[in-house]
């Protein structure tokens, strides 16, 4: 189990190769899927794409860098309703498969952005369905106990997570596909606002309101997934449903104040009331103000999506494909399409009047709050409940859920604990439109202050891997030379600062690097030189830039932070000395560098 910031460490110290540990992994996936039928899969990579796709990675390294590429050589999946070339998308339904000429726009930007596409994952047939079990390939397990039921429609994309089978994986979510198989895997699922991922290449649900969502183990992880696929002007002028930018806000007023209803309904023995109650109580540890809020016009706006026009749409992409077929659909899916042929356009309109009208009574809770808390589900069903009650069982568990897209708020599922009978708890925390980040930075601060362990493993993550990093716009970067460099004394200075590692290189070769005297601990000074200069080794750190005005101030006289250029001819912020106090310091260029100068001290 492997959070894409600790795999990144991992490769950036050296200690791991994306070709070492892909293949490794395709072992694992092959096992599973080949010998062990698993149905989370419905295809894995060959060893020829894998190989295609690294090559295309040190391509990407050549015209890039390392440092330019989010997610180098991280491992993730798809739900195959999302296209991508060289891959069949089957909906879940074989005999609607079709070969995709190109990748989806978000396939293709996480694929830029150095990620390595291992599977597709199963679904509910055509991402009708929040159950998991709606698929000729087969009902997808829960990861903790196979009795009940995984969550659908992205059912597979969550078991492969939860599994440590991909570090991240891609779902859909129209009625909340995205956030129950996260809660009922312990997994964090991140559905955006509406528009702000392309959903070009990914075969609709109901077109207008769907959303391309993230699995991840940490809200950290989905922080760098999103930002990697987010859209831009070019993606929404080719998509066919256009959705307009949303106010983004990166964060939240203090004290965060979070919207607790005034009264949930739960559809089990009292389990998940207890869960919901203890993770209220629990919220209480965050730096929030917790307001209760009626949240019945949202629940009310729900109804209208399965119990309303908008199945319609559903309908019209499968239409045709329903009349030439109608023995290949599954059979609860064929029932739920089938419902929106009977829908009036009178009737369609009078939907979307009495949605706006429940958008208004909603206006009052948000003016109460900047973040409302609902259970992500009423209840967790066992496949013996789905059997006795298909349509039922699926239906109770879009309370929460089905009238988030409708009302174009952004929603991230996180982990809350476990019931009495060791099955995960999730809460789903939700915002109005543009609050992506800053709800991604609360739901981080949800997983710390929970600790809880990831996915279906025992594993805890570090306080850095569940700690969002800045952007790169709020990041300066910055080079050390000497006693900051790693495991060296002056190391935590960075650490502290949550300053993280980009890449270890060397300087453009114009400097001389002296050993200071009497410093403590041991430094070293860097002076720019017109003639005889060498190449010294240094590491290259990005630090919030509001950590750098603290950083300076710990930096003694002689030394001070200037200008370096790099061995690639770029400039970067780094470690500078007065060219006075090098009188009578020893010269240690020719050794490259402090570490190696220290080595031969200690020798």
């Amino acid at each position: 189990m492997i959070t894409i910031k600790e795999l990144l460490n991992r490769y950036q110290s050296g200690a791991l190769t994306p070709t070492q540990h892909i293949a490794t992994l395709m072992n694992d996936i092959h096992h599973h899927f080949h010998e062990e039928k698993d149905p989370a899969w419905i295809s894995v990579a060959t060893e020829m794409k894998i190989q295609e796709q690294l090559m295309n990675l040190d391509h990407l390294v050549a015209q890039k860098s390392i440092a330019n590429l989010p997610l180098y050589g991280i491992p993730f999946a798809i739900k195959d309703n999302i296209d991508a070339a060289g891959w069949k998308t089957t909906v879940a339904c074989p005999d609607f498969a079709f070969e995709p000429q190109k990748n989806a726009t978000v396939v293709q930007k996480l694929i830029d952005a150095g990620a390595i596409l291992v599977g597709k994952t199963n679904l509910d047939q055509f991402a009708t369905g929040l159950v998991g079990t709606r698929s000729p390939f087969g009902a997808v397990p829960n990861t903790f106990d196979p009795s009940y039921v995984s969550g659908g429609s992205s059912s597979g994309s969550a078991s492969v997570v939860a599994r440590g089978l991909a570090c991240f994986s891609l779902g859909t979510d129209t009625a909340g596909s995205g956030r129950i198989p996260a809660a009922f895997n312990n997994l964090v699922g991140t559905k955006p606002t509406p528009g702000l991922v392309s959903t070009e290449g990914v075969f609709p649900a109901c077109k207008s309101i769907d959303c391309v969502s993230i699995m991840t183990l940490t809200a950290a992880d989905a922080d760098i997934v999103l930002n990697a696929m987010k859209s831009n002007a070019l993606d929404r002028a080719s998509e066919a449903q256009f959705h307009p930018n949303s106010k983004s806000t990166s964060s939240f007023s203090k004290p965060i104040r979070i919207g607790v209803p005034i009264s949930c309904q739960f559809l089990d023995d009292g389990s998940y009331q207890k869960a919901f109650a203890k993770a209220v109580e629990n919220a209480k540890g965050l730096d929030v103000e917790l307001v209760n809020v009626d949240i019945d016009p949202f629940v009310k706006a729900g109804k209208l999506l399965y119990d309303g026009p908008w199945v319609s749409e559903r309908f019209a992409v499968t239409e045709d494909f329903l009349k030439t077929h109608p023995n290949a659909f599954d059979p609860s899916v064929k029932q739920i399409i089938e419902s929106g042929a009977s829908y009036s356009a009178a009737q369609g309109f009078r939907a979307i009047y009495q949605l706006k009208e429940l958008e208004i009574e909603a206006k009052k809770a948000w003016a109460q709050c900047d973040v409302i808390m609902v259970p992500s589900a009423p209840n967790h069903p066992t496949l013996e409940d789905l059997k006795n009650h298909p349509i039922l069982k699926n239906s109770e568990l879009g309370m929460y859920t089905n009238y988030v897209n409708l009302m174009r708020l952004c929603a991230v599922a996180v982990p809350a604990g476990f019931t009495e009978k060791g099955m995960p708890f999730g809460v789903t925390l939700l915002a109005q439109e543009g609050c992506d980040s800053a709800l991604l930075k609360l739901a981080a601060q949800w997983q710390i202050l929970f600790g809880l362990s990831l996915g279906k493993s025992n594993h805890q993550a570090s306080l850095t891997e569940l700690t969002i990093t800045p952007n790169k716009t709020d990041l300066i970067e910055i080079a050390v030379v000497g006693a900051h460099l790693q495991g060296m004394p002056l190391h935590s200075q960075l650490t502290d600062r949550r300053a993280l590692l980009i890449k270890a290189c060397k300087s453009a070769k114009s400097y001389r690097l002296f050993a200071l005297p009497n410093t403590t601990p041991p430094k070293p000074g860097l002076v720019k030189t017109k003639a005889n200069g060498a190449a010294i080794d240094l590491e290259v750190y990005a630090m919030p830039s509001s950590e750098v005005g603290s950083f300076l101030g710990l930096i003694p006289a002689p030394l001070g932070l200037g200008n370096i250029e790099l061995d690639d001819g770029t400039w970067v912020k780094g470690f500078i000395c007065e060219p006075h106090a090098i009188d009578g310091a020893k010269d240690i260029s020719e050794l490259g560098g402090w570490r190696a100068y220290m080595n031969q001290s200690k020798g």
